[in-house]
């Protein structure tokens, strides 16, 4: 039995070592991948910060004061506004990284390579965990890698106030967004056949999930019924639970700093409704508390259903799956 164990782990480890090199032999994959959340990173230096930084100066305005960037209180707002769309591109990252990764499993069912592994002595159970350990490990990579170029941004522009504790905080909230974001993603994508199908949707999805977890604008721009939809995908509490991490310590800062400003509250109540992180749920404020919550109970709900649909991954295209899921090896 220790024998059969031991054999166990270390094919799972060979499995999931090919789906790397596999992945990582492929510079364009690699750098494709990595280039959409920097490219929409870029796309906000140079468009919409202008955009966004006319929300803060306007509520300035309405209160007779004159926006200052070279200010404490100018770095600070300045931080607030680059700190919410960070936090809501590493939401968004984790979700297009995952399904981009999938193409690997995709292109085994749709070229029949799943057939040479129903050839050999492989459990179909260790070969699913193996797909699922390598899109978590290249998803979670990818994220951190952008996490510190946020990091870095925020630092070279003053903007960095964060310390261990916060720095744990980013981490936990990194690792609950890659965990559900690729359990969604692998579960939504075995049960596409051919690589050209997945292409298509990751065109669409990468489009629009940004928009409907409101990572580039506020949710509350979005009709209230779609609000209300999308307050079921599990990234928009990724988002929103990102952006408390993040916004944290900043705003806290403007507290401070907007104590001896006329109409300091209000400015503090309408920032917070622009570039805050509670989340409308049928007319509830979801707090962090319960968007931590939802996730852990949507981890637990997609772990069920990618064991029910696990023969999904293993299958070939045209043909019956090659693996049963329960299969033991003798």
């Amino acid at each position: 039995m220790e024998k059969t164990k031991t054999r166990n782990f270390n094919i799972f480890l060979q499995l999931t070592k090919r789906h790397l090199l596999v992945f990582f032999k492929s510079k364009m994959t690699v750098l494709y991948t990595l280039l959409v959340p920097i490219i929409v990173f870029v796309i906000y230096i140079l468009f919409l910060k202008d955009l966004e930084m006319g929300t803060v100066k306007s509520v300035l305005s309405s209160y007779n004061i004159a926006f200052d960037g070279t200010s404490e209180l100018g770095r600070t707002l300045t931080g607030i506004v680059d700190s919410w769309m960070l936090s809501g591109i590493l939401a968004v990252t984790s979700v297009t990284v995952s399904i981009q990764t999938n193409y690997i499993f995709v292109r085994d069912k749709d070229q029949g390579i799943n057939r040479d592994f129903s050839s050999s002595p492989i459990s179909g159970g260790i070969l699913i965990a193996s797909y699922f350990i390598f899109n978590f490990i290249v998803t979670a990579l990818i994220s951190f890698i952008f996490l510190l170029i946020a990091f870095l941004y925020l630092y070279c522009n003053g903007e960095f106030v964060y310390d261990f504790v916060d720095f744990i905080a980013i981490l936990g909230t990194l690792s609950l967004s890659v965990i559900s974001s690729t359990l969604m993603m692998v579960f939504i994508c075995s049960f596409i056949k051919k690589e050209s199908s997945l292409t298509s949707i990751i065109a669409i999805f990468s489009s629009a999930i940004g928009f409907l977890i409101g990572a580039y604008m506020p949710m509350g721009m979005l009709p209230l019924s779609i609000q209300w939809a999308c307050a079921f995908l599990p990234p928009t509490h990724c988002c929103g639970l990102y952006r408390y991490v993040f916004l944290a310590k900043p705003f806290s800062n403007l507290q401070v700093l907007a104590a001896d400003i006329n109409g300091g509250s209000e400015i503090i109540e309408a920032l917070s409704g622009t570039f805050g992180f509670n989340l409308n749920f049928f007319g509830a404020e979801i707090t962090p508390g319960f968007m931590t919550l939802f996730i852990i109970a949507f981890i637990i709900i997609f772990i069920i259903l990618n064991i029910l649909a696990g023969n999904n991954l293993t299958k070939i295209s045209g043909g019956e799956p090659k693996f049963k899921f329960k299969r033991k090896n003798k």
